[in-house]
C-alpha cells in the first residue's frame, strides 16, 4: 500500500494499510490516527483517510513520524489492527467450522459502508454493510459481491421551490478506500459475463472490510458498447431491460468474478432477489460438470440462503417473459428444459402472466429463507403461502431473523467512552449478552445528559455549517437557508425523521393537523422542533411532492423556524442525527415496515423511539424505552402522535430536577440503550444466521 502514498514516511507507512481497510470506520482509535495528523484536513476530507493522506503535505507526515506521542498511539493501533485482521481464533471457528472452510459468498445490490463509498440507497445497503462488518468481527469466512456504481445513487439538491433535483456525481476511485484488482500483467482485472451476447465485460474492484473482501463490478469500461457500459452506472435503473441486464451481471457475473479469482465458495447468501441469477449460474456450472438438471438444482438449493426484505408486492422485481426469452432462450436446451419449464421457476401462481418474479425464483431455489423481523415473517408467510399450498400458513418454510445494527459502527465515540467507564472495558466483546447492558443504570444521569446535549449541539452545528456552505456556494434564497435549519435551538425538544421519502413511510403524517402542530411547536415554555432528511427515488414523483410540501412548510413563519429539512441524507448525516436528536420518529403504514434499523441506531445512543407497532418496534417496545401507537390509519395515527406529544413526551422532557436534568427522560434514554444493545445487535443477528443456516448449508456442501 505504501506506493499509494509515496510521500508517507516509512516509520508510519502502516497508515496506508489502515486507510485502505474500512476497519478504521468502526474503530475510533484508528480514526484518531488521522485526526491527530491534522484535524482540519480530516474534517475537510469528510473523514476519508485516503483523500486526506493524498493531500497532506510531507512536512505534516514527517512531523508525525518523529512525534513520540503520535508514534505511541500509532504503534498501539497498528498492533490491534494486525491482530484483528490476522487472528484465526474467532467465534465462528470455535462454534461452527474450522477457519479454513470455503467461504460464504454474500451477494447484495448495495452496501452502506461509509459515505466515501456511495454504493447504497437506504436501509438494505446499510444492513448489508453492517452485516459484513460483523462477519469480520466474528471471523465468519465470507466473500462479498456487489457493484461499484461509478455514479453512486444520487446526490440530492433541493431547488428553491422545494423540488428534488437528482444530481449524479462520478466517484473519484483514486481518492476513496477502494482498489483495482489487478491481473498477472498488472492491469485491472476484466471478466467476461458468461453467455451474455453480445459480450459484456466487467472490471473488478476490491474494498477490504476488516477480514472480509468485497468485490465490486463495473461495466463502465472501454471493452463494452455504450449501452452495456451503463449497466452498472447507478443503483436501481428505471429501464426494465437495463435493470434485467444489471441483475444478470450481478448474479451471473458475480459468480464468474469469484471463479476467475480462484475463490471457491461453499454457500451463497442472497440479500434480496436482485442477485438471484447467481442461483441459475451455479446450476449451469454443475450441469456443465456432468450433473442432470434435477440433481444440480438440489445441490444448489441445499447451499443457498435467501433473505427477503420487503412486504410490498411492488418491491419485488418482475421481468416480462419476452425479455427473459431474449436473454435466456439459448439456456433452455442446455439446462434440459422447455421454455415453459424454465419460466415456471420464476412464475408466481397468483400472477401467472406478470412475468419472471425474482423473489418467487429465489424462494423456490433456496433451502434456507428468512424474513427480517417476527411481524415481517408473518406477513411474508402469508404473502407466499401459495408457493407451498400443501402446508399450513404457519408452516411455510420462511423463518424470522430480526435485523440488527453493527454496534461499533453506530455507537457514538463519546457514548462509547461512557460505556467503557461503566459497563467495563470489555463490554464491546460481549455486547450481545443482555446482562452487560444492565450496567447502563450505573451511568450517572448528569454524565449521560451532558454527553447527549453535547452531541445535540454537534448535530445542530453540522446542520448550520451545511446551510452556510449552501448559501455561499449556490447563493440560495434566504428562505431556503432558514428551512435548512439555521434557526434550530439546542435547548428545544428535537424530533428526528430521516429515511427514504416515499408515500408508505408517511413523512408528512405529523402535518395532518397544522393548527395543532403549530401549537405544539410554538409552545412558549415547552417548544418542539423537527428535523427531516431523506431522498425520494428518482422515479418517485409522489415521494418528491411530499418532500416538497415539507420543505415549503419549513418556510412558513407560523412554524416558528422549528421545521428543518436537511438535504442529501447520507451515512455521515445519519450518524449525526441518530446521535444528536432527542426523539426518533417512525410512522409508516402497517405492515409495510419489514424491520427498520434507524430507530435501533438512535436507541443505542439513548434516543427514545416513537413509532407505530410494526417491524422491529413490536419486538423492541417494552413500555419504558419509548412510545408506540397502533397504526390504524392517517387520522387516528396523527391523533395518537399529537396526544403522546402533548400529554407525555413534551412534559417529560421539560420536567427538570434540582440539578437541571430531566431525570425521568433520562430513565427512558437508559431503557432505550439497555433494550437495544444486545437484542438488536448485528452480532446477535449474524450468530443466528450462522447457527440456523450456515452450519447446515456447509454440511450439505461437504
Amino acid at each position: 500500500m505504501k506506493e499509494k502514498f509515496p510521500h508517507l514516511p516509512e516509520r508510519i507507512s502502516g497508515l496506508a494499510d489502515i486507510a485502505y481497510n474500512l476497519w478504521w470506520s468502526w474503530h475510533p482509535s484508528a480514526r484518531m490516527l488521522f485526526k491527530l495528523l491534522d484535524r482540519v484536513a480530516w474534517k475537510e476530507s469528510r473523514h476519508n483517510p485516503v483523500l486526506m493522506l493524498k493531500d497532506l503535505p510531507l512536512e505534516v507526515l514527517s512531523s508525525a513520524a518523529q512525534n513520540p506521542d503520535y508514534l505511541h498511539h500509532y504503534d498501539y493501533v497498528m498492533s490491534r489492527f494486525r491482530d484483528d485482521i490476522e487472528t484465526r481464533v474467532c467465534w465462528f471457528a470455535a462454534n461452527i467450522r474450522e477457519p479454513n472452510c470455503q467461504p460464504v459468498a454474500y451477494f447484495s445490490a448495495e452496501y452502506g459502508l461509509h459515505h466515501s463509498l456511495p454504493f447504497y440507497a437506504g436501509g438494505l445497503g446499510f444492513l448489508a454493510g453492517d452485516y459484513i462488518k460483523e462477519c469480520s468481527d466474528l471471523g465468519v469466512p465470507m466473500v462479498a459481491v456487489g457493484f461499484a456504481y461509478p455514479g453512486g445513487y444520487l446526490r440530492q439538491k433541493i431547488r428553491m421551490d422545494g423540488w428534488q433535483d437528482d444530481v449524479h456525481e462520478v466517484l473519484d476511485s483514486d481518492a476513496a478506500p477502494i482498489e483495482r484488482v489487478l491481473n498477472e500483467n498488472g492491469e485491472q482485472l476484466v471478466v467476461r459475463v458468461p453467455f451474455m451476447e453480445p459480450p459484456i465485460y466487467t472490471a473488478v474492484w476490491k474494498v477490504d472490510v476488516g477480514k472480509i473482501p468485497l468485490y465490486l463490478m463495473d461495466t463502465d469500461i472501454e471493452q463494452n458498447e455504450p449501452w452495456n457500459r451503463g449497466i452498472s452506472a447507478r443503483l436501481y435503473l428505471g429501464d426494465m431491460e437495463q435493470r434485467l441486464r444489471q441483475e444478470m451481471v450481478l448474479g451471473i457475473g458475480g459468480i464468474a468474478v469469484l471463479n476467475t479469482l480462484g475463490i471457491r465458495h461453499a454457500v451463497i447468501h442472497l440479500n434480496e432477489g436482485h442477485s438471484a441469477f447467481a442461483i441459475m449460474e451455479r446450476i449451469r456450472e454443475r450441469i456443465e460438470e456432468g450433473m442432470n438438471f434435477k440433481d444440480a438444482v438440489e445441490r444448489v438449493r441445499a447451499t443457498t440462503v435467501f433473505t427477503t426484505h420487503t412486504p410490498m408486492p411492488a418491491g419485488h422485481d418482475v421481468f416480462p417473459f419476452h425479455l427473459m426469452d431474449k436473454y435466456f432462450s439459448h439456456c433452455y436446451p442446455f439446462l434440459g428444459l422447455t421454455r415453459e419449464q424454465f419460466l415456471e421457476m420464476g412464475t408466481n401462481p397468483k400472477e401467472p402472466g406478470a412475468g419472471f418474479n425474482m423473489t418467487t425464483f429465489s424462494l423456490r431455489l433456496s433451502s434456507f429463507t428468512n424474513s427480517v423481523s417476527r411481524k415481517h415473517g408473518e406477513v411474508t408467510r402469508s404473502m407466499w403461502h401459495h408457493l407451498w399450498p400443501d402446508r399450513k400458513e404457519e408452516d411455510v418454510p420462511i423463518v424470522s431473523i430480526t435485523n440488527g445494527i453493527h454496534v461499533p459502527t453506530w455507537v457514538e465515540p463519546k457514548i462509547e467512552l461512557l460505556f467503557n467507564k461503566y459497563l467495563g472495558t470489555r463490554w464491546l466483546e460481549d455486547h450481545d449478552n443482555p446482562a452487560v447492558w444492565e450496567l447502563v443504570d450505573d451511568i450517572p444521569d448528569q454524565e449521560l445528559w451532558k454527553v447527549h446535549h453535547w452531541l445535540k449541539i454537534k448535530l445542530l452545528n453540522f446542520i448550520r455549517e451545511q446551510a452556510r456552505r449552501r448559501w455561499i456556494q449556490n447563493r440560495v434564497n434566504p428562505d431556503s437557508v432558514i428551512s435548512n435549519g439555521v434557526l434550530l435551538d439546542p435547548t428545544t425538544l428535537t424530533i428526528g425523521f430521516a429515511r427514504r421519502f416515499t408515500a408508505y413511510k408517511r413523512p408528512d403524517l405529523i402535518f395532518k393537523n397544522l393548527d395543532r402542530l403549530k401549537k405544539i411547536l410554538n409552545n412558549r415554555w415547552r417548544p418542539v422542533q423537527v428535523i427531516f432528511s431523506g431522498k425520494a427515488h428518482p422515479a418517485d414523483d409522489e415521494g418528491k411532492r411530499i418532500l416538497q410540501r415539507i420543505f415549503t412548510l419549513a418556510h412558513d413563519p407560523e412554524m416558528g423556524g422549528r421545521i428543518a429539512f436537511v438535504e442529501n441524507y447520507d451515512e455521515q448525516l445519519a450518524q449525526y442525527m441518530v446521535h444528536g436528536v432527542d426523539l426518533w420518529l417512525n410512522n409508516p403504514l402497517a405492515p409495510m415496515e419489514a424491520c427498520g434499523t434507524s430507530g435501533m441506531k438512535a436507541s443505542l445512543n439513548g434516543i427514545p423511539h416513537i413509532s407505530i407497532l410494526d417491524g422491529w418496534w413490536i419486538e423492541g417496545f417494552n413500555g419504558k424505552n419509548g412510545w408506540a401507537f397502533s397504526g390504524d390509519g392517517d387520522d387516528r395515527d396523527a391523533e395518537a402522535m399529537y396526544h403522546l406529544l402533548e400529554t407525555e413526551i413534551v412534559p417529560l422532557y421539560y420536567t427538570l430536577n434540582e440539578s437541571g436534568i430531566p431525570a425521568d427522560w433520562v430513565k427512558v434514554m437508559k431503557q432505550a440503550i439497555k433494550y437495544t444493545g444486545a437484542q438488536f445487535s448485528a452480532r446477535r443477528m449474524v450468530k443466528e444466521y450462522a447457527l440456523t443456516f450456515y452450519q447446515n448449508a456447509m454440511k450439505s456442501a461437504s
